[in-house]
């Protein structure tokens, strides 16, 4: 009997060693759920906008639902931002005091972001500062990574400090449940580009991306005995498929998921090169991004879930962020609009016509009604505030950032027209332009306009017409200047013109030269014709009465309340100042034609003569061939 038992116990000791093993077994083999959430180029569009169908996106009270919502089913998710995640609504003017942005980021549960080029907007000086006031304020943070944007040895020591205050490093570990992720930040050279005054040092983004995920998978395995996630929250960008987020993820091996910022892309799918996802949202928080992978033993990653979840009026609003929404709102109120006589809510006009989007603004080379109420709003303020005439006023798409809603325009709205600038929100700068360099602005316009759709010009003071069909650098086939009574008159190569524009747009039209690859050149110059430097630009900047910089918001706000109530009907449809058509009528291919023209005439009439003259000695080859047989 005591033999039996011993037998029975035995085998039940092997029993349940076999049925722990299997356990583990299935543990080993289990797949690891992965969920990451994310967003980029929010440009501090805390408040929903107003769309072009009556009805609105994004807000950060309706996001946090959405983020709510997705960790209810999936707790252990990080949530992560690809930066710019300041500059774009009223809220940023509380940048380099109060950091608005991360700290609203921080109470909705941001694990991570990093640096866009237009959180250097303010300059190093504003970043710093920004920096320094959000970890003053004690309220919870994301980490900030940044990999290959450094400062400069040379930079000063108190932007040093406030960097590492805040604690900006190449890349965090971060642990979900039972998951760590690598997060690491990128700068683009694009983006780099944007950044005109960042005066930061771009370290090569692939060869310091790759060094940084290998650096950061082994503090990961060294510290935690694991393998982690790795994830590129990068600024660079991505349009269908092309683009520096391509490049790099067919360059580095073992980033997992890149998610894509700059270009303001919706990737309704990721796009997968070699083993890496990237991923897009689309900008404004229009989106919230999710995509859920899963891990094998063995490492491998295979999607399970891949969704763009629209942030609209149908999701309820999350009360706590609503309320601190509110409460900065407020705050802009008294730190901000009060020296302008505005508030944040206060209507402007009621604007009964349908303008374009932006999309459609950027999408063809065209007339916009909405621009031509913007650049004449720039015309008549900054004669307003100088008491002078202007003769030009142009901007350009890429800061156009808003449309004119229907219904009441408000303050608020506006300001998103028009935010972006380079030291502060866009300020209006008054300078002088030869006819010559007026005429390059309308060929980069004409010329540039499809392959850089930022390029499209919209301007006042000028009519104009462009042929699609004729040579680049020469399709604009007629321009005059248009006076304030109408009237037309001939525009003089070595005349002086008086000329305004925004900040940053100013800054962008010393590029022209090495975007038109040193064919075409525009210079702002001085009342004496003396050439003016970039970095002198601010010395230009227009004044009012009070000494306060006129900026290029408060000018179309202006210009909206003296309308009367309405928007004016003048913008209600084109009036011609902008002509873009295409005729391949060999009497408009030619008529005015420039050098460029008679360049590539030239060209053509060599290779035509050099194709004769290999046709006729291939053709005497071939008869002398005939004649020897």
């Amino acid at each position: 009997m005591k033999k039996l038992i011993n037998t029975l116990g035995i085998m039940i000791i092997i029993l349940l060693t076999v049925f722990a093993l299997n356990i583990n077994g299935e543990a080993d083999s289990k797949e690891q759920d992965i969920t990451i959430l994310f967003t980029h180029d929010l440009h501090s569009h805390l408040l929903p906008t107003a769309d072009e169908n009556g009805g609105e996106y994004g807000g950060y009270a309706r996001l946090m639902t959405a983020i709510n919502e997705q960790k209810s089913q999936h707790p252990d998710a990080i949530l992560v931002d690809g930066g710019d995640f300041s500059m774009g609504s009223l809220f940023q003017t509380a940048f380099a005091t109060d950091a608005l942005d991360l700290r609203i980021m921080g109470a909705m549960g941001y694990d991570a972001t990093t640096l866009g080029n237009h959180e250097f907007d303010y300059y190093q000086e504003g970043l710093a500062s920004m920096l320094n006031a959000a970890v003053n304020s004690g309220d919870r943070l994301p980490a900030l990574v940044e990999t290959n944007y450094k400062l400069p040895q040379s930079c000063d020591p108190q932007t040093q400090a406030a960097f590492d205050n805040y604690g900006i490093n190449d890349y965090t570990i971060i642990e979900k449940g039972d998951t760590y992720y690598a997060v690491f930040g990128i700068m683009g050279s694009y983006s780099d580009e944007c950044a005109p005054n960042s005066n930061m040092e771009l370290i090569d983004p692939i060869a310091t991306a790759q060094a940084t995920v290998e650096k950061a998978v082994a503090d990961c395995q060294t510290t935690y005995n694991a393998e982690p996630i790795v994830i590129c929250l990068s600024h660079s960008g991505t349009d269908d498929g092309k683009g520096e987020d391509y490049e790099l993820a067919k360059a580095v091996d073992g980033i997992d998921v890149i998610v894509s910022a700059h270009t303001h892309t919706s990737l309704s799918q990721p796009i997968k090169v070699n083993d890496t996802y990237i991923v897009s949202a689309g900008e404004y928080g229009k989106n919230l991004g999710v995509i859920s992978l899963s891990q094998t033993a063995e490492g491998e990653l295979t999607l399970n879930n891949y969704q763009l979840i629209a942030i609209n009026q149908n999701i309820e609003e999350n009360q706590e962020i609503n309320q601190l929404t509110e409460q900065y709102k407020q705050q802009v109120n008294q730190s901000y609009l009060a020296k302008y006589n505005m508030t944040f809510d206060q209507v402007l006009v009621n604007n009964p016509y349908q303008f374009e989007t932006v999309a459609e603004i950027y999408g063809t080379q065209h007339e916009s009604t909405v621009c031509n109420l913007y650049t004449d709003a720039y015309k008549w303020a900054a004669e307003q505030a100088l008491g002078e005439k202007i003769d030009v006023a142009a901007t350009a798409a890429g800061v156009i950032r808003e449309s004119l809603p229907t219904g009441d325009v408000t303050v608020a709205d506006v300001f998103n027209i028009a935010s972006i600038g380079v030291g502060s929100e866009g300020e209006l700068i008054s300078a002088y332009i030869t006819g010559k360099d007026i005429k390059n602005v309308l060929e980069v316009d004409a010329s540039l306009q499809s392959i850089v759709p930022d390029a499209q010009i919209f301007t006042s003071g000028l009519e104009y017409s462009c042929n699609t069909h004729r040579m680049i650098f020469n399709k604009v086939d007629y321009a005059m200047l248009r006076t304030a009574d109408g009237r037309l008159e001939e525009i003089q190569d070595d005349q002086l013109y008086r000329f305004t524009t925004g900040m940053y747009c100013g800054q962008m039209l010393g590029i022209v030269e090495s975007s038109s690859f040193g064919l075409l050149s525009v210079t702002l110059r001085d009342e004496n014709g003396n050439p003016i430097a970039a970095e002198d630009l601010e010395n230009y900047i227009i004044r009012g009465k009070n000494g306060e910089p006129l900026k290029e918001w408060y000018a179309i706000a202006t210009y909206l309340q003296q309308m009367g109530g309405t928007t004016d009907s003048q913008y209600s449809q084109p009036d011609g100042r902008k002509v873009v058509y295409s005729s391949l009528n060999p009497v408009k291919i030619f008529a005015n034609a420039n050098k460029f023209t008679y360049i590539m005439l030239a060209v053509i009439l060599l290779l035509i003569i050099l194709a004769i003259v290999i046709v006729r000695i291939i053709r005497r080859r071939h008869k002398r061939k005939q004649a020897k047989k």
